[in-house]
């Protein structure tokens, strides 16, 4: 009898440390997962380097009052995106390629709720932490609220898991705004 008794608690203990150890995993599964953006972060990076382009801009795709723009330093990709209340300005700007005029006109004459702002440290996609503890940061701006993808989502007054909804949502609105730029490199040949 004491052998079933036993036998009944170790089957119950599996379980719980099973549960345990992929609950505690999950978090660093995530983190180890390559961001959304990093493919076309890198292409366009290497597009931009490949033709001596420091900035690019464009349209996106799905609302005519909105562009995107891109600054490249490096090892840094820098984006805007937003709408603005003058696009046939922003676009004519566009059909010249004044392509930093636009970068910087979404900067300071952008409509202030519509704008993002990445800062792309490594020009290698939004990543949730550092690849070193202390290292450089990513970062999203949306508006008037900024975040540091540093991992240390207490200090932002965050659970982890609105932390790692913000950089879900801020990595794939990354990638489509990357996507378009790497379109319209493409386009122009």
């Amino acid at each position: 009898m004491r052998g079933m008794k036993l036998r009944s608690s170790s089957c119950s203990v599996l379980p719980l440390a099973l549960f345990t150890f992929f609950v505690a995993a999950a978090p660093a599964a995530a983190q180890a997962q390559e961001p959304k953006s990093s493919a076309a972060a890198k292409e366009l990076a290497q597009l931009m380097g490949s033709r001596k382009l420091d900035s690019i801009a464009a349209r996106m795709p799905d609302d005519r009052e909105q562009f995107v723009g891109a600054l490249t330093f490096p090892g840094t990709l820098m984006v805007v995106w937003a709408k603005t209340s003058a696009p046939a300005v922003v676009n004519e700007k566009l059909i010249r390629k004044e392509y930093r005029e636009v970068y910087m006109d979404l900067n300071s004459a952008s409509i202030a709720d519509s704008k993002h702002f990445v800062t792309d440290i490594g020009a290698d996609g939004l990543k949730v932490k550092p690849d070193t503890k202390g290292g450089p940061s990513d970062t999203h701006d949306l508006g008037a609220k900024a975040i540091k993808f540093d991992g240390n989502w207490k200090e932002d007054k965050m659970s982890e898991a609105d932390y790692m909804k913000a950089y879900a949502e801020a990595d794939a609105a990354y990638a489509k705004a990357v996507d378009v730029l790497v379109a319209e490199l493409k386009k122009a040949g």
